[in-house]
C-alpha cells in the first residue's frame, strides 16, 4: 500500500469518525437549537457523502483504471 493511500484511508476515517462523534454529542446533549452545530453536522454530512463517494463511486474506479493503465506503461503488468 502506497503512503498517499494510507494517508487517504486515515483521512477518511477520521471525517467519518468525526460526523459519528458530532452526531453523538447532539443526541447525547439534545443540541437542537444551536446553529453553529447544525452548520457544523451539515457539513460534515456533505464531507461525509464526498469520502463515501469517492471510495464506493465511480471516483474510485477511475483512480483505479489510471494505475493501471500507469502500470502498463511501466512494463510491470501485461495488458489482456
Amino acid at each position: 500500500m502506497k503512503t498517499k493511500e494510507i494517508y487517504q484511508y486515515a483521512l477518511a476515517a477520521v471525517i467519518v469518525l468525526a460526523f459519528m462523534f458530532i452526531l453523538l454529542i447532539m443526541i447525547i446533549y439534545s443540541v437542537q437549537d444551536n446553529p453553529v452545530m447544525n452548520t457544523m453536522v451539515g457539513t460534515f454530512g456533505t464531507i461525509t457523502v464526498m469520502v463515501v463517494s469517492y471510495f464506493f463511486g465511480s471516483s474510485k474506479g477511475s483512480s483505479d483504471k489510471n494505475e493501471m493503465i500507469e502500470k502498463i506503461k511501466n512494463g510491470s503488468v501485461n495488458p489482456k
